[in-house]
């Protein structure tokens, strides 16, 4: 399928209070595993992308990330988006770009945060995010396969969750031309709905803290468009990895090495398809 003909349907799956799961696969395999148990569209994530290469989140470079974006968006017929972090660089010239190389990787969307990487000032003063949403937006808009922009407000991702100036924030990104707006950490539902309420484009939720509990039920009630679960599935998978590894030089336990044949059998027969 053509990147503009992806990026056509995942536009269409934006609906408020009617959302989709995208999932975030941490590489080619991983992708192709998540779109043969149905999955719609999926996304990248920063923090996964970067445990592949050995690090920790924002430990990757524009160049090996989009690397990784080309990786994951060719492994499967499905969109894929991108967690872009800041656009890495501070100006909007650097996030118009990230989108513009990232529009050359085949993907048909991806977010671009206002955090600096500056641990005592760690979100950009909101005039500067607006710019750099827009540049975004313009970059977007040229690219030649589409691209669906989400722009990302990461207080509450910082310490610094003030719902109300949160709000402001998605308001103004939604005034800039975002497509998607994405405040990552907001803590329940009643946050959400209140965000949901306040702007007039689809709404990302993140699934961590406060809503770890929720269900898609309740979220679309909440007016909920889309929803990702970032690292964790990655965490998951290594988090297997460790409990298998740990049974084995501890114990000297063979058992869990062992336990994974159907599963196995059913990731072969994905990977066979194409």
């Amino acid at each position: 399928m053509a990147t503009q003909d992806k990026t056509d349907a995942f536009r269409k799956l934006h609906m408020k209070g009617a959302p989709f799961v995208m999932p975030n696969p941490w590489d080619a395999g991983s992708a192709r595993i998540l779109a043969g148990l149905g999955f719609k569209a999926l996304a990248t994530s920063s923090s996964a992308s970067a445990l592949t290469l050995g690090r920790v989140d924002y430990g990757v470079t524009r160049e090996e990330a989009l690397a990784h974006c080309r990786l994951v968006a060719g492994a499967v017929e499905i969109p894929v988006s991108a967690d872009l972090e800041n656009g890495f660089g501070p100006s909007p010239d650097d996030c118009a770009l990230t989108i513009r190389e990232a529009g050359k990787t085949g993907l048909c969307g991806g977010s671009i945060e206002d955090s600096t990487g500056d641990r005592d000032a760690p979100i950009c003063d909101l005039a500067l995010a607006v710019e750099r949403v827009v540049a975004a937006v313009e970059a977007a808009r040229a690219a030649p396969g589409g691209f669906v922009l989400t722009a990302r407000a990461e207080a509450f991702l910082h310490g610094r969750g003030n719902l109300k100036e949160v709000i402001a924030r998605l308001q103004a990104f939604d005034d800039a031309g975002a497509d998607v707006l994405f405040a990552p950490g907001l803590p329940d539902l009643d946050a959400v709905r209140a965000v949901t309420s306040s702007v007039s484009k689809p709404v990302n939720v993140l699934i961590m803290g406060g809503l770890a509990d929720a269900s898609l039920e309740g979220l679309a009630k909440a007016g909920v468009a889309r929803v990702s679960l970032g690292s964790a599935p990655a965490y998951a998978a290594y988090g297997a990895l460790v409990e298998m590894g740990a049974a084995v030089v501890r114990d000297g336990d063979f058992k869990s090495v062992s336990a994974h044949g159907e599963g196995a059998k059913r990731i072969r027969g994905w990977l066979a398809r194409r």
